[in-house]
């Protein structure tokens, strides 16, 4: 064959073999544009935590000794009663729960100058004596919740000398507690006042109850691999009167509050304790219902809906596409879902449905699937085989996922905050969740957003002080 002619049939065979061979078909179709920008709005129902509070006595009672620790009373004029006292606090203050009240037991010790005689003509013919002595003065005190703090209302009960030193009036022996008790009681409500003050003073929670709750408030990673967080938004604080329970001081804190799951980077805090209000309600609600949003980006929808579709192939014999990238984001009410496929065709296809949940299944799916206008039309010219049977509708399969495992996983996550958790020293999570209920989807044009409730007993206990 001559040269020419074998240079002609060479260029044919360089431009038919991969005609003939090749079935690899490129798509363009139209990307439907996402819908604008603009804020995330969502509704957000209440939930509400119960909090209660237990105060030891044992620790009242330290902050009360650190409290009082200076000169309780004092008398230095003379002239009056022919009686000068000062009384201190010989030792530490007890306190232990009496019939419902507080019994507050308070060791003095007294100094005491008695004067007797008279001063007659300008002759002084007084005779003064001091002494030293120790007692206890029992008193018993209501306990009151009032803006933010715990009040008492003492009473004094009686005062027990452990010594009775006397002095000789008029050639009788007179003890000298005979003489100076009467002033005491007249001064009874000084030490009534100093122990009201010392309690009130160490018994502003106000500080470690908002301390506590900004920690609560703290978005936490529930789910490392999803990236998903819990963020408790405060809105008011509710609160029972104080009881006296054994050897603590009870009282019931509810916390009204929005809940929010978030997928993606740790969200900021919305906690703002200068708008935290205390309002008194009479009871709380012994059961918990936690109304709790989860909020997913379509970007990390995205992430998930992409390793559902890792490793399978769509259609049959030689006309097979694998999905290597899902994108999902919101058009019209409608979620579009952008799948780039590799194969026998390759480009993006683009679908879109209406995101449904069955609770029968515990599954989130798409109703109306089916791919966009444009795509259809393209693939009815380049690719009927994916626009039709089998492969649409497997494909349509991979679409929908159960997120019963992410409702288990996500309980067990949250289960493991609700055991003695403590966020903070002497701030204890505990509680049980007995179900998890899905409730609706709404979409914004930013995130897909799903309603959860959650039935259970939460609570944040404050023990210790």
């Amino acid at each position: 064959m001559p040269t020419f002619f074998r240079s002609i049939l060479l260029f044919f065979l360089l431009i038919l073999i991969p005609l003939g061979c090749s079935t690899t078909q490129k798509i363009e179709a139209l990307k439907p544009e996402p819908d604008d920008a603009s804020p995330l709005l969502y509704d957000n129902a209440t939930s509400y935590i119960n909090i209660p509070v237990k105060i030891k006595l044992k620790d009242i009672e330290n902050q009360t000794n650190k409290t009082l620790t200076v000169l309780i009373y004092e008398d230095t004029n003379i002239e009056d009663d022919d009686l000068e006292m000062k009384i201190w606090k010989l030792a530490p203050i007890t306190l232990e729960n009496a019939n419902g009240k507080i019994k507050t037991v308070l060791p003095l010790k007294a100094f005491v100058k008695y004067r007797i005689g008279t001063n007659k003509l300008g002759i002084d013919l007084y005779n003064t004596k001091e002494f030293n002595f120790n007692g206890n003065v029992t008193l018993l005190s209501d306990i009151h919740l009032t803006n933010w703090k715990l009040s008492t209302n003492t009473e004094f009960k009686s005062l027990d000398w452990n010594e009775s030193p006397s002095v000789t009036v008029l050639g009788k022996a007179v003890p000298i507690t005979y003489l100076i008790n009467p002033t005491i009681r007249l001064f009874k409500s000084k030490i009534e006042k100093s122990i009201d003050a010392a309690i009130a003073k160490s018994m502003d929670f106000k500080p470690n109850v908002l301390d506590a709750l900004e920690k609560i408030c703290t978005p936490f990673e529930m789910n490392e691999t999803y990236e998903s967080w819990l963020r408790v938004v405060p809105q008011e604080l509710y609160t029972t009167d104080a009881k006296l329970q054994a050897a603590s001081i009870a009282f019931e804190m509810g916390l009204k509050c929005t809940m929010e799951t978030l997928v993606g980077q740790k969200p900021a805090s919305q906690f703002d304790r200068t708008k935290i209000i205390l309002k008194p309600v009479a009871k709380m609600p012994e059961h918990v219902t936690a109304n709790i949003v989860a909020v997913s980006t379509y970007e990390q929808a995205s992430k998930i809906m992409t390793k559902n579709f890792a490793g399978q192939e769509f259609g049959s014999g030689s006309k097979k596409v694998t999905v290597q990238n899902v994108s999902i984001w919101h058009k019209n009410d409608k979620m579009i879902i952008a799948l780039d496929v590799l194969g026998s065709v390759n480009g993006t296809i683009y679908l879109n449905g209406f995101p449904q949940y069955s609770d029968a299944t515990k599954e989130v799916y798409f109703d109306q699937l089916d791919y966009v206008l444009d795509t259809k039309s393209k693939l009815m010219k380049t690719a009927n085989w994916l626009a039709h049977g089998y492969a649409l509708e497997k494909i349509r399969q991979s679409c929908r996922y159960s997120i019963q495992p992410n409702l288990e996983e996500g309980k067990a996550s949250m289960q493991k905050y609700l055991k003695n958790y403590s966020p903070m020293p002497g701030v204890f999570v505990n509680g049980s969740l007995k179900d998890i209920q899905f409730q609706r989807i709404q979409l914004t044009n930013k995130a897909i957003i799903a309603f959860i409730k959650v039935n259970g007993d939460v609570s944040v206990s404050v023990d210790g002080y």
